[in-house]
């Protein structure tokens, strides 16, 4: 049979065993909530991040609107501007042509200047000969 003392230190085994096994849940439960903490943190460092990135596309959505509208009345800017250069030009244009015609013109003018001024300096050229020797002539110088 057994004695008390063999049942005292059996049940001081058991009670050593049970202190073990309560720090060994005690150590458990305190990776547990250190796990815990940890997932929850970066859970929230996550949804910061996803917050961020929602923020940034939202921002992103709206310059590509704002663009789009921007490059929208730009385009309608410029359809008025060709439209207002096409009618100018065609109520210039008239004015060109005459100006084209009068500098055709006055080209052909100045052209005909030109040949009188050369004609008559080699009309001058070729009289000056004559009336030298007649100048002589008539003045009796050899």
């Amino acid at each position: 049979m057994t004695s008390n003392d063999d049942i005292l230190r059996a049940l001081g085994r058991v009670e050593g065993r049970l202190t073990g096994i309560e720090d060994s849940v005690s150590h458990l439960r305190d990776e547990l909530s250190d796990e815990k903490d940890n997932a929850h943190e970066s859970r929230s460092v996550i949804h910061r991040r996803l917050d961020e990135q929602a923020k940034q596309i939202h921002l992103l959505d709206m310059t590509v609107t704002v663009s789009s509208n921007v490059d929208g009345q730009i385009r309608e800017e410029i359809k008025g501007l060709k439209e207002t250069v096409e009618n100018n030009h065609e109520a210039v244009a008239p004015a060109l042509d005459e100006w084209k015609r009068l500098k055709t013109l006055g080209m052909g003018i100045s052209g005909l200047i030109a040949l009188a001024g050369l004609t008559i300096g080699g009309v001058i050229t070729y009289m000056s000969d004559g009336a030298v020797s007649a100048l002589r002539h008539w003045l009796k110088i050899n």
